[in-house]
């Protein structure tokens, strides 16, 4: 069953939002600076899978996204929706 993301929201860095979810997504921070971090998480290893996304961190019920300078907003927020929504529960 997948994360639906109830807001979202700015944060002072303007390469940086915070997807507010459903539910809570991990209870304790987990802070991914690059892709090759996040190899044994799978929902961080498939946001990163998404181009521009250059860093995650998941915390309660918040995903903040990090996102390289040149990349567009609009084209990462809805992957990170699609890839939040489709997450399998861990085993």
């Amino acid at each position: 069953m997948g994360f639906a993301v109830q807001q979202i929201q700015p944060t002072p860095n303007p390469n940086a939002i915070k997807f507010i979810l459903d539910r809570s997504i991990s209870e304790q921070p987990a802070s991914f600076l690059h892709a090759q971090a996040a190899k044994a998480n799978r929902l961080a290893a498939e946001l990163f899978a998404i181009p521009g996304v250059s860093g995650l961190l998941l915390l309660g019920d918040f995903v903040t996204v990090n996102k390289s300078p040149q990349a567009s907003w609009k084209q990462i927020t809805s992957q990170v929706r699609r890839v939040l929504s489709e997450a399998e529960e861990p085993s």
